[in-house]
């Protein structure tokens, strides 16, 4: 087989404006003959986007390519839209995309690079994965679980790789269980799995009945091993740990919506490296772990910083027992890294 060539940035970018010049004379073909070529509107729910093309699902049809209408600021998997279907289809292109119905909630993450970045719209429950391996982190956990308290979506902890615990030393096993124990102690769901064993998510998978879900974590935790388990018709792309760095490959490149067959929806996301939180004010921050709430308020001096203040009712509380040191500080690394966040006009977020 020949060897293929490999375009220089020149020929990248020519293609990439021809691209873009077809797309925008289809828009603009669009814009004067929408009685002509399209059909009456129709509802429909994103399942992924690409670019400016997305896949939506209806009642009757699981995958129909759209183009989107460049009016729509916004538009990620999960959202409720409105679209009108060509009356005769261009190439594979089904119709176009014309409004996005109002979200009842959305999960974002800050990015450096794209400010505050939507992921998934109108879910209304968080499966959390972490990991045995590559390294478990209830740093990563409790940043998860301040964004589900701040958009108010029930959120569920999954250790993955379960079976790989008794092979770690003792005190890691027991920095593990203690954490776990701790989450079930606050008050939110726990479950062990190990992906490679499908029945061993059936308790995940009773989760998933009724709701509309996404999974997420780091990079590496499994989160793709975990929804072929949950339904091996999918045949998710699983990548392996990286020899050098130890940390998880992405596999998953966009979030992508499925039907749960007995009842629900799944949505996979894109592994990340870190979850920021720097779009929150530290109140909020502070406010969103539920179990400070009934301390919030009760400090010495109204500027606490819940570090070495007098008469802080964070500390107290730890000290007395009522609160889990390690939780405290999860927060106070939550708002040293907030320090360094952007500036403003980087964190106004980009379209999707």
């Amino acid at each position: 087989m020949a060897k293929q060539r490999r375009l220089n940035k020149g020929q990248l970018r020519r293609i990439k404006s021809n691209q873009e010049k077809r797309l925008q004379q289809v828009h603009q073909d669009l814009d004067r003959h929408d009685d002509t070529v399209l059909e009456a509107a129709e509802s429909g729910i994103v399942v992924s986007r690409f670019g400016q093309q997305a896949i939506i699902c209806t009642a009757a049809e699981p995958a129909l390519r759209c183009h989107i209408r460049r009016t729509i600021d916004s538009l990620v998997c999960g959202d409720d839209v409105i679209w009108r279907r060509f009356k005769q289809r261009h190439d594979e292109i089904a119709g176009v995309i014309e409004a996005v119905q109002p979200r009842r909630t959305l999960l974002s993450r800050p990015d450096f690079y794209d400010g505050l970045k939507p992921v998934a719209a109108n879910v209304d429950q968080i499966l959390i994965v972490s990991s045995v391996l590559p390294a478990f982190s209830s740093q990563i956990i409790d940043r998860y679980l301040v964004a589900c308290e701040d958009i108010g979506v029930t959120p569920a902890i999954i250790l993955n790789k379960a079976d790989l615990l008794d092979q770690l030393p003792a005190d890691e096993q027991k920095e593990i269980t203690e954490a776990l124990t701790m989450y079930r102690n606050i008050g939110y769901r726990v479950e062990t799995v190990n992906a490679l064993q499908p029945e061993s998510a059936q308790p995940v998978r009773e989760l998933l009945v009724d709701h509309c879900s996404i999974v997420v974590g780091q990079s590496g935790v499994g989160k793709s091993s975990l929804v072929n388990a949950l339904m091996p018709h999918i045949n998710a792309d699983v990548g392996a740990i990286s020899g050098g760095s130890g940390l998880g490959q992405h596999t998953t490149t966009v979030a992508t919506r499925y039907e749960v067959p007995t009842g629900g929806v799944l949505i996979d996301s894109p592994g990340i490296r870190e979850f920021a939180l720097w779009h929150l004010e530290p109140e909020r921050v502070a406010w969103c772990y539920i179990d400070f709430r009934p301390y919030l308020g009760q400090c010495k001096f109204r500027d606490c910083k819940h570090l070495d203040d007098p008469g802080c009712a964070l500390q107290e509380a730890c000290q007395a027992g009522d609160l889990h040191e390690l939780r405290l500080y999860n927060y106070h690394k939550i708002i040293e890294s907030m320090a360094l966040k952007p500036s403003r006009a980087t964190t106004r977020g980009k379209k999707a």
